[in-house]
């Protein structure tokens, strides 16, 4: 009988989650502000495919603080700890990281619980104890940050401040965005684990971006004995070339591709495939060194309907989640709802409700409350003001010569403006589905993109432009591995943001005033009575109202097409009030520049 009592006991105790010993977390990465600090705690034995599901049925959350912040974090199983490398889908590891904000002590708590379900309910009670580090506590000093120069580590998180431009929380200077965004299966890499490479869905379009391998240099990042070159020297040459952003699908199952996924297989919609996530980590990784923002395109329009109906149920709730738990930490990127979304053409789409809940959830359950933007597909004025957790919006056009690009950005940035919550409004797919910005081959110049789409961006109050490959030509916007196939443009890119850089534009107090000048085609940017950009397409007679200001100005000519220093043309300054001739450039007057018309000191 005490044989019995004692077997039944020992059944009964090693059952029990709690009874396992509890190892203290193991913290990993430099303890300061704005890097990223990796808590790794030795959890249950589990596998990707094991039940209870552990993505589904563990729920890991560590709330940090210090003094009177608090975040709480979602954290993730990790197999190994180490699957990146060791491809492992099994093992005992669970981690969660944490990006602070602020020097000092910080303290944080554990929850870890099991139960159905219990990854997507937000009540902190739900289910029950899962033991090892349930209820574990601990500290961690964090020292300030000692980088400079683009690595995002040293200009803190970008964050949404109420206006239409993000801002760095750290160093407090405003960002303007200019990079790429195709291809949208930047993703669909090779060197990814996973069975997506020969599962019979357009494997043809899988990449090896084997013409940036060059552009892989020494101590740059790789996995499993050099794997990964390819694709980290792509984002190399792009910020090499002055770029500052690229985007990206984390879901395009049944959409033009079909090779980007987060989960073990084509069919599966609440398991993991933990290797390749720890992978496309070591991408973002070396992406927020380079200073590249992260656009995250959460879906596409025919993905709408993929998860739960579009609905926010189980499956879309767990997505967001591992997405933030994994992710959420990288200091410069938006949470972009979908691509084409909504009800448009051929698409049914997602319901008001259901694109409000997909911002809600993003703004509520990211610890960092990013940037949330979506895409059109349908128009966006059932999002506007506070019907909707949106920052921003992602526009897109559809014409060749990108001519809908100005009054696009300027109608969202004013209808934002007037619904009580000004958007962060970025021209993320100009011109049209077939050619938009085709090759430097084909179009050395790139006449129409630098003019009607990039200044007629940023002079319109625009947050940036991220270019979209057409589909009717090489290196498209599924099939491009060469981003040197529009090397002209990111040159042309880089002169405009440099020139808001060097010459200290103050462009979160200007306003567009298209109708202060008497040239019907140009574009016309000021802070009245301080500064007046206006962008010429060609020069001719035109004049400015300098209104009722009584003062002298100077006249500079920026020259968009090539870059440089301001020049003098045949007017060297202006005297208000009233309408004044802006005089010519000092060369090539059929071709574009900038007029930088600046109050005199």
């Amino acid at each position: 009988m005490k044989h019995g009592l004692t077997t039944g006991f020992l059944i009964l105790l090693f059952g029990m989650e709690w009874a396992n010993p509890v190892k203290v977390a193991e913290i990993s990465g430099e303890l300061k502000t704005w890097y990223k600090i990796t808590l790794t705690f030795t959890g249950p034995e589990t596998d990707e495919q094991a039940n209870p599901n552990p993505f589904l049925d563990y729920r890991l959350n560590v709330t940090f603080t210090r003094e009177d912040k608090s975040y709480l974090v979602p954290g993730y199983f990790a197999a190994d700890g180490n699957a990146a490398n060791s491809s492992a889908d099994s093992g005992n590891q669970w981690q969660v990281h944490f990006a602070p904000d602020q020097t000092g002590i910080w303290k944080y708590e554990v929850s870890f619980r099991r139960g159905e379900n219990i990854a997507v309910s937000d009540d902190p009670n739900a289910g029950r104890s899962a033991g090892f580090m349930d209820g574990e506590t601990g500290s961690f000093t964090v020292e300030p940050t000692d980088k400079t120069d683009r690595d995002f580590r040293g200009r803190g998180r970008l964050e949404y401040v109420g206006e239409h431009v993000l801002r760095f929380a750290e160093t407090g200077e405003y960002f303007l965005k200019a990079g790429a965004d195709a291809p949208e299966n930047f993703l669909a890499y090779q060197d990814f684990d996973g069975d997506f490479k020969n599962d019979g869905h357009h494997d043809e379009l899988v990449k090896t971006w084997q013409p940036h391998v060059r552009d892989w240099h020494s101590g740059d990042p790789a996995w499993q004995n050099g794997k990964g070159k390819g694709i980290i020297g792509a984002i190399n040459y792009l910020a090499l070339q002055g770029m500052n952003v690229f985007s990206f699908l984390t879901l395009n199952i049944a959409g033009d591709d079909q090779n980007v996924f987060p989960y073990t297989s084509y069919d599966e919609r609440v398991r993991m495939d933990i290797s390749r996530l720890a992978q496309w980590e070591i991408v973002f990784e070396h992406a927020d060194r380079l200073g590249l923002y992260l656009h995250f395109k959460t879906q596409e329009a025919e993905n709408q309907e993929l998860l739960d109906g579009g609905a926010l149920g189980v499956e879309r709730r767990l997505y967001y989640r591992e997405l933030i738990a994994r992710f959420s930490h990288h200091l410069a990127l938006n949470w972009n709802l979908g691509e084409e979304n909504g009800a448009w053409g051929n698409h049914e789409g997602q319901t008001t409700a259901e694109r409000r809940a997909m911002a809600g959830y993003f703004w509520e359950h990211d610890p960092y409350q990013h940037h949330i933007v979506i895409h059109n597909g349908q128009s966006f004025d059932d999002l506007l003001g506070d019907r909707s957790a949106l920052t921003g919006v992602s526009v897109q056009t559809n014409r060749p010569d990108f001519s809908q690009v100005h009054d696009a950005i300027l109608h969202w940035v004013d209808e934002s403006e007037k619904a009580g919550k000004p958007w962060v409004v970025a021209i993320d797919e100009p011109g049209d589905a077939q050619h938009a910005l085709i090759p430097d081959q084909e179009d050395p110049n790139h006449d129409n993109a630098r003019q009607n789409a990039l200044w007629g961006m940023f002079m319109s109050g625009g947050a940036g432009v991220e270019w979209y490959f057409g589909y009717a030509h090489p290196e498209s916007d599924l099939t491009c591995q060469d981003w040197r196939s529009r090397a002209n443009m990111w040159d042309q890119c880089r002169y405009a943001l440099e020139f808001f850089r060097e010459y200290n534009i103050p462009f979160t107090e200007m306003t567009n005033g298209d109708e202060l000048t008497t040239d019907q085609n140009d574009y016309c940017f000021y802070k009245a009575g301080e500064l007046y950009l206006v962008y010429m397409k060609s020069a001719g007679d035109n004049r400015i109202d300098l209104e009722a200001h009584n003062t002298t100005f100077q006249v500079y000519w920026f020259n968009p097409r090539s870059g440089g220093k301001l020049e003098r043309g045949t007017v060297h300054s202006i005297s208000g009030p009233d309408a004044q001739n802006i005089g010519n450039p000092p060369e090539a007057p059929e071709q574009d520049w900038l007029v930088v018309i600046r109050r005199e000191e």
